[in-house]
């Protein structure tokens, strides 16, 4: 598949930065529940985790979407 330009308000804009404002949204959602449970507590790095955890969900998208 090819990745085309999105027409936003007139704007055209990458289709990689939908699919990291995407991928942004689900992580706060992911965060909020390993905060919740206290998960975050239990890794050692726990911002290089939540990016990593980040370009995880980004790379899937882009996966899912180039499919």
């Amino acid at each position: 598949m090819r990745f085309v330009e999105v027409d936003l308000f007139g704007v055209y804009v990458a289709p990689i930065s939908l699919m990291m404002v995407a991928a942004w949204l689900v992580l706060i959602a992911l965060r909020r529940a390993a905060d919740h449970f206290g998960l975050l507590r239990h890794v050692w790095h726990p911002a290089l985790f939540v990016f990593a955890s980040y370009m995880i969900i980004l790379s899937s998208i882009v996966l899912i979407i180039a499919r």
